[in-house]
């Protein structure tokens, strides 16, 4: 009874009244209830208001005595945002990146003697014992003391796609969607086993509703044969699989390491679907060149292949990964076992093998999306001029540079990681009117030998089109023009058609590349729509000519091809290094 001798205070704030003493908070005639320490939360920020308030006191404040880690905070702010109603555009807690949050709603405070206050305090104790609820598992968020047993996976879900079960799962509640691409290989229910991982991905939740899933061929989605493993175009087509199975319109992705080229690719091919693009410990192209002297040797890339061969059970690659945590005995044994649950070793060969042909420097300047760009200074696995690579490339994008040896983001500091992604993502708005799409075009300049063979053929065109998800631009007695999201099925399309071409006396001249094109009311138009006509026109009957940058985009598929040379072309800026399909 000490506290009530010296009277109680009162906090109101866009509607809600705050009472400390009873502890108590109400939005008009309405009691929102609140587990203690989201109260204990609340109340330390809003009296505090307009002050930043580190996460080390509010920690040792609100859970006094226990040991909990900074993801329960987390947690506690992303309800108490949810519950004040931010997702209505008001602002109540801020952020401030690597130090704690501000209260910044304008605050006014009453204190009342105990004299004058008996009756309300009577009343509020009345109305405290006659609001009976049951709080949700949200709101019961509180410090789990470290002798419980840790919380429950998530529930793992399977999409179809194709003949193909994705695995996936969903967790948290937030207005905004995120799905997390993991590099090289993966393991939903692993990803819960060890604590650093576990932590970063809750703390993504949060502030979101989080969606994870396995590439095909790894980890509980299906496995598939290694001639089989997915491309990017594939893989962009189970991120979109996912997002319908959870009814996600618009996300924003985040991509680790070799899951950046394939956000970057989907980004810039559904700008429409995605909300921003988050790249942590990436790259442009996995192979050094004279063009892009940041990446490993082939030599070195071929011993890499040798060890994992060798030892793949073994951690593979905990020393550049986690170099931080890679004499730590448990961490070193549990990722031994994740590493074996993610893949077979062939998988694992087949899948470095195909990434090692992966190549997206002339698809990041279609990015347009809200971009952000996170490289530790000492990566030992990707250098940090890849990221700076990235970056440069990407219109507008933001780029932070961050001290530290460690690859994997949820190893080392993971709040210097997290808290911009917080702010980031926080400045997210509505997208504007997509006018501008990356898509491959496909060009056929075409000569029919009379005007029977000639229906036949587009006819049969527009079959495979169909098929093949291609986007109809015209068809007529010249030839054809088409797009569509990946260049492996565009050049698969081009093939079905050029032998049914074969079959009518139909001479073809086919052209292919992918760009950025300007995109309205289903036509599309420009630069890259140009070129793909000039590559066609290039070619000679029979053949299939592309330009380089969908050779690069289709590592993986199986496709051949043989280097034609350099080409330049009137009215088209630059030169083009052009290949052309085996069939």
């Amino acid at each position: 009874m000490e506290e009530m001798t010296a009277g109680t205070t009162t906090y109101r704030f866009a509607g809600f009244e705050l009472d400390a003493a009873e502890r108590t908070l109400r939005h008009g005639d309405t009691s929102v209830a609140l587990a203690p320490r989201v109260f204990d939360t609340l109340r330390m920020l809003v009296e505090n208001g307009g002050k930043i308030l580190s996460k080390e006191r509010m920690l040792a404040e609100v859970w006094e005595g226990s040991f909990v880690e900074e993801n329960n905070l987390a947690q506690n702010i992303s309800l108490l945002r949810k519950l004040l109603g931010e997702k209505s555009g008001s602002k109540f807690i801020e952020t401030v990146p690597k130090f704690g949050y501000r209260f910044v709603a304008e605050v006014e405070r009453n204190d009342t003697d105990i004299e004058t206050s008996i009756t309300e305090h009577v009343t509020a104790r009345v109305r405290v014992q006659e609001a009976i609820y049951e709080p949700s598992p949200e709101m019961l968020s509180d410090a789990v003391p470290a002798e419980l047993p840790p919380a429950p996976k998530p529930e793992t879900h399977y999409v179809q796609n194709g003949d193909v079960n994705i695995a996936y799962q969903v967790v948290g509640s937030g207005d905004l969607d995120i799905v997390f691409v993991m590099g090289w290989v993966s393991h939903l229910e692993y990803f819960w086993e060890e604590p650093h991982f576990a932590a970063f991905l809750n703390r993504l939740a949060s502030f979101s509703r989080l969606i994870l899933f396995d590439k095909r061929g790894t980890g509980l989605s299906d496995r598939v044969p290694l001639a089989e493993l997915p491309t990017l175009e594939q893989r962009m087509e189970d991120v979109h699989a996912v997002m319908d199975a959870v009814g996600s319109e618009r996300a924003v992705l985040i991509g680790i390491s070799e899951g950046g080229p394939m956000c970057s690719l989907f980004a810039a091919t559904y700008p429409d679907r995605t909300a921003a693009l988050v790249m942590i410990g990436t790259y442009a192209k996995r192979i050094r060149d004279d063009d892009y002297p940041w990446g490993v040797s082939a030599e070195d890339r071929d011993k890499f292949f040798d060890l994992m061969r060798r030892d793949w059970g073994k951690p593979v690659g905990v020393e550049e990964r986690a170099p931080s945590l890679a004499k730590d005995e448990a961490f070193y044994q549990l990722s031994a076992t994740y590493l074996r649950m993610r893949a077979s070793p062939g998988a694992a060969v087949a899948l470095t093998k195909m990434n090692a042909e992966i190549d997206v420097r002339n698809v990041l300047p279609s990015v347009r999306v809200p971009t952000l760009v996170i490289h530790r200074k000492g990566d030992l696995c990707l250098k940090v001029e890849e990221g700076r690579f990235v970056a440069s490339k990407i219109p507008g994008s933001q780029y932070l540079e961050l001290d530290g040896i460690d690859h994997l983001p949820f190893v080392g500091n993971q709040d210097e990681i997290l808290d911009p992604i917080e702010e980031f993502l926080a400045g997210v708005r509505e997208p504007d009117e997509v006018d501008r799409v990356l898509a491959t075009v496909l060009s056929i300049k075409m000569k029919a030998p009379n005007a029977d063979a000639l229906q036949q053929a587009q006819a049969h065109i527009r079959r495979q089109l169909e098929l093949f998800k291609g986007n109809e631009v015209s068809v007529d007695e010249n030839g054809v023009l088409a797009t569509f999201d990946g260049p492996a099925r565009a050049i698969r399309c081009a093939s079905a058609i050029s032998s049914s071409a074969d079959r009518l006396a139909v001479k073809l001249k086919t052209g292919l590349h992918t760009g950025e094109c300007d995109y309205s009311r289903q036509t599309y138009s420009g630069y890259a729509v140009e070129l793909a006509q000039k590559i066609a026109d290039a070619s000679s009957p029979g053949n299939m000519l592309v330009s380089r940058t969908v050779k690069d985009l289709v590592a993986g598929s199986g496709l051949a091809f043989e280097e034609l040379g350099m080409r330049s072309f009137k009215g088209i800026e630059g030169e083009w290094r052009l290949f052309t399909v085996v069939h």
